[in-house]
């Protein structure tokens, strides 16, 4: 468990996020490690679904450092948009800084699903979003993965994973992935 100065010294003390409420309306800023301790702040938040041409998702593993689910697989990207950008500019400005995906290799970018979960990660912290899932598909698998964010890489059959999940266990994937994947797929 952290101590209250490592606390503070986090760069999530130094950024705000969007304070939402149940329907994703705007309510205020709030910081971004104050929405992520206690009991959490419900804040706005995207997670973008990536695939290639023959139905398999990239997943990423997140970087040991990330204070909440480091070394926990995602489906893809997964962030936070900050006042005034919309959940497609966050999502393109996200996947290029993890992974060097430049919008010249997708023109697809839709949102598909929205929903709202609480989870929360050992002594660390919560995750209490409203989170927008994006998808799009790459015609260029090139990738440039950013060490400080992304630990590992991986493309898995898309309908396996969902049909299989069990096949996947060891991976330990995000929660917000799971549930954007299974309401993606029923």
């Amino acid at each position: 468990m952290s101590t209250p100065q490592e606390d503070l010294e986090h760069e999530n003390a130094r950024q705000d996020v969007i304070a939402v409420d149940g329907d994703d309306t705007e309510l205020e800023l709030v910081n971004r490690l104050e929405a992520h301790t206690d009991d959490g702040v419900r804040h706005r938040a995207f997670t973008s679904l990536v695939f290639d041409g023959e139905g398999n998702i990239l997943l990423a593993q997140r970087a040991p450092g990330k204070r909440l689910w480091g070394t926990f697989w995602d489906g893809t990207v997964a962030s936070h948009p900050v006042e005034g950008q919309s959940q497609e500019e966050a999502t393109r400005e996200r996947l290029e800084e993890e992974l060097g995906i430049t919008p010249d290799q997708y023109d697809d970018l839709r949102v598909t699903d929205r929903f709202e979960y609480k989870r929360y990660f050992e002594n660390e912290g919560v995750e209490h979003e409203v989170c927008t899932v994006l998808k799009l598909t790459l015609s260029d698998r090139s990738l440039e993965p950013d060490e400080e964010e992304v630990a590992g890489l991986m493309w898995v059959p898309y309908e396996r994973l969902d049909a299989h999940p069990e096949w996947y266990r060891q991976l330990r994937l995000c929660p917000w992935f799971e549930i954007a994947m299974r309401r993606d797929t029923k």
